[in-house]
């Protein structure tokens, strides 16, 4: 049995936030190990400059090398079409029935599950690992997950230090010319130059 964190996202591309959540998830949760799980298509928003998910999914492998915590999950991208987590998390389940499952969110994508698909059934698959964000604070999460699900929700919290960087900025400084090292790993920086992503 393994204790495994799954962060799912567009990584478009993957950034220093990205794995800075995943690596204290896994240190603050003693998750054995944390799958960044690329979406195929993402159902919630339009990917703008997307380079296509077969991209993203090499600019993770790119982004976690030589981190043994960290692994990338090809099941979104193999399977194709819109990603919802409930599939994953099934499919997840039935490689390895006994692995305990933590889904790794941000407390503002948190108070908006009640919106998401099967939610209920999410809750049933997946322990919740959630990181404070900036208008999304512990009390609040807490109390709209049992104003929508009562005591369906199992909730833990971790830590992680503000890291103003996103994917769009990214994008738009890289669309600019401006530099991106230091906001992304060296090698994602490097391929994005090489193939001329996001230009």
């Amino acid at each position: 049995m393994a204790r495994i964190g799954v962060l799912g996202g567009t990584f478009n591309p993957p950034h220093l936030a990205h794995l800075v959540c995943a690596s204290e998830a896994a240190a603050q949760l003693q998750l054995d190990r944390v799958l960044l799980t690329p979406v195929a298509v993402a159902p919630h928003k339009e990917s703008r400059m997307d380079p296509g998910p077969q991209a993203r999914l090499d600019l993770c492998r790119l982004a976690i090398a030589g981190d043994e915590r960290l692994e990338v999950c090809d099941l979104e991208v193999v399977r194709g079409g819109r990603s919802y987590t409930i599939d994953t998390l099934r499919e997840l389940r039935s490689r390895a029935p006994r692995d305990e499952l933590t889904f790794i969110l941000g407390g503002d994508i948190a108070l908006g599950l009640a919106s998401w698909h099967e939610a209920e059934a999410v809750l049933e698959l997946a322990t919740l690992a959630v990181a404070e964000r900036t208008g999304a604070v512990r009390g609040d999460i807490a109390a709209r997950m049992q104003e929508v699900f009562g005591g369906r929700a199992s909730l833990r919290f971790f830590d992680m230090p503000r890291i103003d960087v996103s994917s769009s900025d990214v994008r738009r400084r890289i669309a600019e010319g401006r530099p991106i090292r230091y906001l992304v790993p060296d090698a994602v920086a490097e391929r994005i130059a090489r193939d001329a992503l996001y230009r």
